[in-house]
């Protein structure tokens, strides 16, 4: 009996290793260390340009520049002391993180940019 509770336990930490929480595919530039703040609101921009939001455990979905600060307004509502973590390509303009800091700003939403963690020297 214990092997089997022992087996499920196994099983179970593998696989919840394994689920990433972010479907979109972005490869955000490296950072010396990682915020400690916890996002409940993400805002991921792609290599393509296309812009995506999530809130809190909710799937990211697609949704267009000027639909972002409605989308962003509604989250605060439900959370006002929310962070928005804005997820960008490493090859993204500037110009186009600029565009949702300004949002965020003209809002006084606390925004957090989410980078990876640095590589280890080999």
């Amino acid at each position: 009996m214990t092997d089997v509770i022992f087996l499920l336990l196994i099983f179970f930490m593998i696989t919840s290793t394994v689920v990433s929480p972010n479907a979109i595919k972005v490869l955000l530039p490296q950072g010396k260390e990682q915020t400690s703040a916890k996002p409940l609101t993400r805002v991921i921009i792609d290599k393509d340009l296309n812009y995506y939001a999530g809130f809190g455990n909710e799937r990211e979905q697609a949704v267009a520049l000027d639909e972002l600060a409605p989308f962003l307004q509604s989250c605060a509502a439900r959370e006002p002391e929310m962070y928005v973590a804005l997820y960008a390509d490493e090859t993204v303009p500037y110009r186009e993180i600029v565009r949702v800091l300004n949002i965020a700003n003209e809002n006084h939403f606390k925004m957090v940019l989410a980078t990876r963690p640095p590589e280890a020297d080999k």
